[in-house]
């Protein structure tokens, strides 16, 4: 079953690898079959090194193993709930990559401070608010996906591709799981780069709108110029 798809979700995880956002059994990659409503994921606690596209996982939207030998990744609820809250996604990817990470675990939104930023995330990379208590007890995955649908009652999940989880580390989206990848590699280095900047100045303040406005629309925008036509 969805073959296609296993395979896609494999190599979006092995590059995961690649690029340098996950280590060891850390991070995974998913993606939807908007038609048919199933999720193939990453299978739960499996090396990379060890990774095959016939060990992807297929859930339904509650959850179901629908085909797999093995268990989904134990952040599969976060990722359903999110395809649940924006159908607009096709894609997801989760990592503990170090400097997107490092903001989370600080519980901040990364600013846009620069053009770089603004050509592909409108504004701030946001940071959730903490889970309480109770919320950790009750469901901790399931409550991280109610966090971060909260987190864009006002922002168009895809034109900011991406979010903070506090204490925990980024999630990242776009049309299809090789788009979130790539989302996943910019936030990395969004991350970094704002950590350098504050470093440099700490006084720095976002760029203005106008500019942000400016350099996202070229690229994003109905009457984009970046690129070629095709």
């Amino acid at each position: 079953m969805l073959m296609d798809l296993k395979k896609k979700v494999y190599e979006a995880n092995i590059e995961l690898q690649k690029k340098g956002l996950v280590i060891y059994t850390w991070g995974n990659a998913s993606e939807i079959d908007q038609k048919k409503k199933l999720v193939i994921i990453k299978p739960s606690g499996v090396p990379y090194e060890k990774l095959t596209s016939e060990m992807m996982v297929v859930v339904d939207l509650n959850g179901q193993i629908i085909e797999g030998n093995y268990r989904p990744s134990v952040d599969t609820k976060i990722h359903l709930d999110l395809y649940k809250a924006f159908p607009e996604l096709g894609g997801i990817v989760h990592t503990h990559s170090t400097y997107a990470t490092a903001w989370a675990q600080a519980q901040k939104s990364i600013p846009c401070f620069g053009g770089t930023h603004a050509d592909y995330f409108f504004g701030e990379v946001p940071c959730t608010r903490p889970l309480t208590e109770q919320e950790v007890e009750e469901s901790f995955e399931g409550e991280t996906g109610k966090v971060i649908a909260e987190c864009f009652a006002t922002k168009k999940p895809l034109d900011v591709p991406g979010v903070l989880v506090a204490s925990h580390g980024p999630f990242s989206w776009g049309k299809d799981c090789h788009q979130a990848v790539f989302n996943a590699v910019v936030l990395e280095e969004l991350a970094r780069m704002a950590l350098f900047t504050i470093q440099i100045n700490p006084e720095i303040q976002s760029i203005p709108q106008s500019l942000l406005e400016k350099r996202y629309l070229r690229k994003h925008g109905k009457d984009a110029t970046y690129g070629q036509i095709i």
